[in-house]
């Protein structure tokens, strides 16, 4: 495990060479999100769950749409709402990608990847997220996904990323979340209320993918025409 072993660093280790590779892996990841020909979103949410589960079924119709809408779907490669996801755009006729990650448990790839690459390190891999994507859009799931899910908001909140929706898939499972950051965090002033509207919630697959794909146009109008150069006399 690259990532434990430099983060247990013991003397004698070679920095520069786990720097290289570092680099390395970022410059792959690079190359792959320079693969992605469209417009993309990133899913995310829990690994655990199974084709039937609501959430497995939920994320697999989001991403069908998001194909259909033109859209590349990108996850984390791995099982559950990845995969569902994945099969889901596989299943819209779009492009299906996977940023998987080396574990101690192993998480195997699914088989619904048109582009795959595999990281060992975590900060490579959720930097290729943002980089590829136009939102996220993230459904039940545990520290992982909780940790991509404020990442993304640590990202907007401090601008360095613009024009970015984030949207939270299933009320009755981010309600209580939503609640206490109104309830904690806003009243003692550590987030803004405008920090909270950063987050949009929804049940309905079709509103989960309009929110981004509608985003995206905006942004898109916004973005100056490149000038067009003359013809050479």
């Amino acid at each position: 495990m690259e990532d434990r072993t430099l983060l247990e660093r013991r003397d004698g280790d070679d920095l520069f060479a786990h720097a290289a590779r570092i680099g390395d892996e970022f410059l792959q990841g690079f190359k792959a999100v320079g693969r992605i020909d469209r417009p993309a979103v990133s899913l995310f949410g829990s690994a655990r769950v199974h084709e039937g589960h609501p959430a497995y079924e939920q994320a697999r119709e989001v991403g069908r749409l998001f194909a259909e809408a033109g859209f590349a779907v990108v996850t984390g490669g791995g099982p559950g709402v990845m995969e569902a996801a994945n099969r889901g755009a596989k299943e819209g006729g779009g492009l299906s990608v996977g940023f998987n990650i080396e574990l101690p448990h192993e998480q195997h790839e699914n088989p619904y990847l048109d582009i795959e690459l595999t990281f060992n390190h975590f900060y490579a891999r959720k930097t290729m997220f943002v980089k590829a994507a136009e939102g996220f859009v993230i459904f039940p799931g545990g520290f992982g996904t909780l940790d991509e899910l404020f990442e993304s908001l640590t990202l907007i909140q401090t601008g360095k990323v613009l024009h970015f929706p984030v949207v939270l898939f299933d009320s009755d499972y981010w309600q209580g979340l939503l609640g206490w950051l109104r309830e904690r965090p806003l009243p003692a002033a550590m987030i803004s209320p405008e920090d909270v509207e950063l987050l949009y919630l929804t049940d309905a697959p079709a509103e989960a993918v309009s929110r981004v794909v509608d985003a995206y146009a905006q942004r898109s109008q916004r973005i100056p025409a490149e000038p067009q150069k003359a013809d050479a006399q």
